[in-house]
């Protein structure tokens, strides 16, 4: 592929819009470092914030841990144990849908996965209400297992797109000379196959589980009475909680995040991530 960028002069350009893209993103998250440690009478407190303040406080932490101590660490749980759950079936399931899917004429697998995508086109709230009376009679509401399955409508189309993008990327003749070598069909699938498409599965792992991790609208409806971290968050940020309660609260909510995408960042480049629309 021939390069977009030859000279020069193009290459400032280029990063100048990343240095500004850059801004754009971590601004929200350097004003939530701002407002959960420097002192509120330099943040919200004040009519016109400094945009560097000068004093900082560790008040707000110690009242967010000190306060909401277990409600805190049991919301933490259940999100990084739904997040998990959801990553883990849409990975086990998506990897071998989206296998079958490479088997088939292009057409019709095609048609499939846009059949796959219908369920995101409904709004979560209407789905979320049916499914939370089901699982009350079955036993899964209020369940980090209930809150993962009603998730995966939403995760698992993503998922198989993905992965189908990154299968398509592994040359055939590599399966049907394992096969001719004397390998069998689990053997090619889960010594050759799999091996060459862990890019791109470790990718929509990532995807997965970030979806799921502050996912709003199943967890306030399905997991009300032990909520996740993201309906904590809602709850101390409405008038009825506190707000720099809630702001330690979102700033918890992204240390999780940068580590496990510090973790997996090698597999996140363009052509991974493009997997599924590259095939």
């Amino acid at each position: 592929m021939v390069s977009e960028y030859k000279g020069p002069r193009s290459k400032y350009y280029f990063y100048i819009g990343g240095a500004i893209f850059s801004f754009i993103v971590l601004i929200p998250l350097y004003f939530l470092v701002i407002i959960a440690f420097a002192s509120p009478s330099q943040t919200l407190g004040a009519y016109y914030p400094p945009l560097i303040p000068t004093k900082f406080t560790l008040d707000n932490l110690r009242a967010a841990f000190s306060g909401y101590g277990s409600i805190l660490i049991a919301a933490f749980y259940k999100s990084l144990e739904t997040a998990f759950i959801v990553a883990s079936i849409a990975i086990l399931l998506g990897f071998h849908a989206a296998y079958g899917l490479t088997k088939i004429p292009y057409r019709i697998s095609n048609l499939i996965l846009g059949l796959l995508f219908f369920s995101t086109m409904i709004p979560s709230l209407t789905i979320a209400i049916p499914i939370s009376s089901t699982f009350i009679k079955i036993g899964l509401y209020d369940s980090a297992l209930g809150l993962a399955l009603a998730q995966e409508l939403v995760v698992l189309p993503l998922t198989v797109f993905l992965i189908t993008g990154s299968l398509e990327s592994v040359p055939r003749t590599l399966e049907y000379q394992a096969r001719v070598d004397g390998a069998t069909f689990i053997q090619a699938l889960y010594r050759v196959i799999f091996p060459l498409a862990v890019p791109g599965v470790v990718a929509a792992f990532l995807l997965s589980w970030l979806m799921s991790w502050d996912e709003f609208t199943f967890a306030v409806i399905i997991s009300p009475v032990h909520p996740t971290l993201p309906i904590l968050i809602y709850l101390e940020s409405t008038a009825r909680g506190n707000i720099f309660t809630g702001t330690v609260f979102a700033l918890l909510v992204t240390i999780p995040v940068i580590i496990l995408t510090i973790i997996l960042s090698k597999f996140l480049r363009g052509s991974y991530m493009s997997a599924g629309i590259t095939g």
